[in-house]
């Protein structure tokens, strides 16, 4: 069986995203999102959840530029006084693994995070991290061991295969299908120990080299060549019609969106016989196996 979870990030953001994040769900083909409960329109994110009960939504995880949910007095080496995280993301990883005292307070925001989500009252789908910061060592420790306690069922892994980063684009084919063979090894790590705490993924990820680019002719190519087994294609949409702030530029959140709602990827996914998903079905499938 080929399945596929199409997942929007950065839910909450603003305005502008959680209405793409409605039509995509309703009028397209989006199957879950992932919630930064610290943003500026997080309870509007939610009320859109709670009325959009086959959205699936899991927490998006916020350490690097974004605003935090604890005040400035309980994580002083975390965030500035406005409560913003760093916008460097090699500083905020020197600083996670070294300093005793930024990991203690990443670990309060951490948790923080997670007990946001649950005051929402939404079931825990996933877990993954603005900028893919899930995947940094420090980040990664406090994440098992926090979500462990928050009924944490499913994380995103970075496993884009080198074919499909070589089809889903149109330049730089050979630099992404090489990216893509780097980041393999530390992929496969990540996934064994989830795995071994019987946190289920997907079997591989499509959009980490095309952020922005993922239009309705890329995703019909990449389905068009999916594998057995489970697929994640992330997108950032946004309605460029309304005000920001947008994940990515005006254009590529409004380029997203169209291939979300695209009756071409629908059509495609229909006639090749690929199911859309969940992370939380994917657990279940695996607790029945294990049964």
């Amino acid at each position: 069986m080929r399945q596929v979870i199409f997942t929007a990030d950065d839910f909450g953001l603003s305005p502008a995203v959680n209405a793409a994040v409605e039509r995509a769900h309703r009028e397209g083909v989006l199957s879950s999102a992932s919630l930064m409960v610290g943003a500026a329109a997080a309870a509007e994110a939610v009320a859109c959840a709670r009325r959009n009960p086959g959205l699936a939504v899991g927490l998006h995880l916020v350490v690097v530029c974004g605003r935090a949910v604890l005040p400035f007095s309980q994580i002083p080496n975390l965030v500035d006084e406005n409560g913003e995280f760093t916008t460097d993301l090699v500083g905020a990883g020197f600083k996670y693994f070294f300093v005793p005292r930024v990991r203690r307070q990443l670990a309060a925001e951490i948790r923080g995070q997670f007990e946001a989500f649950r005051a929402t009252g939404l079931m825990l789908d996933h877990v993954d991290a603005h900028h893919h910061m899930h995947l940094h060592p420090t980040v990664l420790s406090l994440l098992l061991e926090i979500g462990a306690d928050f009924g944490m069922r499913a994380v995103r892994v970075l496993a884009e295969p080198p074919l499909l980063s070589w089809l889903s684009g149109e330049r730089g084919r050979v630099s992404r299908a090489l990216r893509a063979v780097l980041l393999r090894p530390w992929s496969r790590r990540v996934g064994k120990q989830l795995h071994r705490r019987g946190i289920a993924t997907a079997d591989r990820l499509v959009g980490l080299h095309d952020t922005g680019r993922m239009t309705a002719a890329r995703v019909v190519k990449v389905l068009r060549e999916l594998p057995e087994g489970t697929t994640e294609i992330f997108f950032h949409p946004a309605d460029i019609t309304l005000a920001g702030p947008w994940p990515l530029n005006k254009a590529a959140c409004g380029v997203e969106l169209e291939a979300l709602v695209s009756r071409h990827v629908r059509a495609t996914l229909n006639s090749r016989q690929i199911v859309c998903t969940s992370f939380n079905h994917l657990h279940a499938v695996a607790l029945a196996e294990g049964a």
